[in-house]
């Protein structure tokens, strides 16, 4: 974000707390003293007219980036996100463009409650107009960020609280991901594991155990939600016959249920075992810190319908 504020004085970020505070989760801190108030800028407490103003900026030809504290608060904006934001390029017929980045967090894992780390991707990439973003990586985020910055459309760039203390080698330049681009964070033979976001870390120490069993697992991370690449998941699927797939939002209705759609659709004839789906339990999130870990999925959960997809149920 400061690189780009940097190059491009058309970009801005405004949120709750995100100025003198740095923001919630401190990802802003620093960006008040170097670029001032009136492109650090703190709003109200009101998703909708963060959002709102965000709109109207980009229509005027700015790039604004916006932050919602945490991704629950996302419903608070709806009718600005789903109703506005993705439909005024469509309806204008091209004439207007809405380069809007909404970033947000959320995610379980330190007791943060119901109201306060629900995953709730999959209400979006419901929605014509709108792209998705969900990376689980310090090179990704980077570079899907500014990737979602110089986007003419509006971006949801959905971002772990657990992945924050994640470090990773990334180049010296930025280099912008194109969306629609999956990436395979180990190969493997046997079972492909599509994980999303913080499960991409659990899918692969469920693939390192795994391995002691024999089972050689990929694990294919799709970064982008929406638009997908559809072409890479089913190349992988067809490579190993085999799908599980993995998220922290619930499993009912949630993202996993159409990558298994699209799975079925076009690798129906290399399966050979049902498609296995892994996410949290359908039950608002505890505040008791063991129920939370209760309620969520982690690596014992992928290798279990690892197992499973494989014959091997223990």
């Amino acid at each position: 974000m400061a690189e780009a504020m940097r190059r491009d004085t058309d970009v801005f970020i405004m949120g709750e707390d995100i100025a003198e505070m740095g923001g919630s989760m401190g990802v802003t801190q620093g960006m008040l003293q170097e670029f001032g108030a009136e492109r650090v800028r703190n709003t109200p407490i009101s998703e909708m007219a963060i959002v709102g103003a965000g709109i109207g900026a980009a229509m005027q030809g700015m790039r604004p980036i916006v932050e919602i504290m945490y991704q629950d608060f996302t419903t608070l904006a709806m009718e600005q996100i789903v109703n506005q934001a993705a439909k005024h390029r469509y309806m204008s017929g091209g004439q207007l463009k809405v380069p809007l980045t909404i970033r947000t967090q959320g995610g379980a894992g330190w007791s943060p409650g119901a109201q306060h780390a629900q995953q709730l991707e999959a209400w979006f990439v419901h929605v014509p107009g709108l792209k998705v973003v969900f990376p689980s990586t310090p090179v990704d985020a980077r570079n899907l960020l500014w990737s979602s910055i110089y986007d003419d459309n509006p971006v949801l760039f959905f971002e772990h609280r657990l992945l924050y203390p994640i470090k990773g080698e990334v180049p010296e330049e930025i280099e912008p991901l194109e969306f629609g681009t999956g990436r395979v964070h180990r190969e493997g033979e046997d079972v492909t594991v599509v994980a999303t976001g913080r499960l991409v870390h659990e899918a692969l120490k469920a693939a390192t155990e795994a391995e002691a069993d024999g089972i050689s697992v990929e694990v294919w991370d799709p970064r982008t939600l929406l638009p997908l690449d559809e072409d890479g998941l089913v190349d992988s699927v067809r490579k190993t016959s085999r799908c599980v797939v993995a998220h922290e939002a619930v499993t009912r209705m949630g993202w996993g249920a159409e990558v298994a759609a699209i799975v079925q659709e076009r690798a129906f004839d290399y399966l050979d075992a049902p498609i296995e789906r892994v996410g949290s339990k359908f039950c608002p999130l505890p505040f008791a810190p063991v129920m939370e870990q209760f309620v969520v999925p982690h690596a014992v959960d992928v290798l279990a319908a690892i197992r499973r997809a494989v014959g091997r149920e223990t």
